[in-house]
């Protein structure tokens, strides 16, 4: 250690109060933080790259600074997709300082990946008064049947109005309007229960048919039109 000469030629003042780091909440308990190996949750973030061509949505589940399970959910760039399959492989296994520290090679997950450190070590997780936390594969719940991500996408103009691509449901088919051509209802196919069907050996165009239902008052419409042609 290197002093400098001013430090050097300063006399002793003896250190007062030092009750450590304030405790934060952690799995149901509360936790002086003050090694990695401290921290534990689970918890969400979200990223972005630099030209904001895309986001990703990271959920980690950290026990004793290890990260145990890591989902990856990207939107809106074609690279990123890929991205994220590395960063399944890379994330597993580090302490969430290696993490953060981890060339995720992909802007959006590396900026998902600091949010997420923020949270989890500030003690503003998703299990924060949860005794035990959650158990491992916990964040997979998220995605519902058929494991496929959330996802919403639409489009629209002012001359030609709105149209529904994919929402909560699944993706979406067809949309109904009403004598006045506005949106009273969609035709959806949930692609993950159509997928499992065919998985399971069901005929596709049956499995098709089974995973097809609608939203909102659909059968009522006065005209069908399909979203991505009309």
């Amino acid at each position: 250690m290197i002093y400098s000469t001013e430090v050097q030629h300063m006399c002793p003042v003896a250190k007062g109060a030092n009750h450590g780091p304030a405790p934060i909440p952690e799995e149901g308990r509360w936790v002086q933080v003050k090694e990695i190996s401290d921290v534990s949750g689970l918890t969400h973030g979200v990223g972005w790259c630099a030209p904001q061509q895309g986001a990703c949505k990271l959920t980690l589940n950290v026990k004793d600074g290890i990260i145990e399970e890591a989902l990856v959910e990207t939107l809106g760039c074609s690279g990123m997709t890929h991205s994220a399959a590395m960063a399944a492989e890379i994330l597993p296994g580090k302490t969430i300082l290696e993490a953060l520290n981890t060339d995720l090679v992909c802007d959006a997950i590396n900026v998902a990946m600091r949010e997420l450190f923020l949270q989890i070590v500030y003690g503003r997780t998703q299990t924060a008064f949860s005794e035990g936390g959650l158990p491992i594969g916990a964040s997979l719940e998220d995605l519902g049947k058929g494991l496929r991500s959330q996802i919403g996408t639409t489009f629209g103009t002012k001359a030609k109005g709105a149209r529904y691509l994919e929402l909560a449901e699944g993706y979406v088919n067809r949309i109904a309007l009403d004598e006045e051509d506005q949106i009273i209802g969609y035709e959806f196919v949930h692609l993950g229960k159509m997928m499992d069907s065919i998985k399971k050996g069901m005929d596709a165009n049956e499995a098709l048919q089974k995973a097809t239902s609608s939203y909102g008052r659909f059968a009522d419409g006065a005209k069908i039109i399909d979203p991505r042609h009309e």
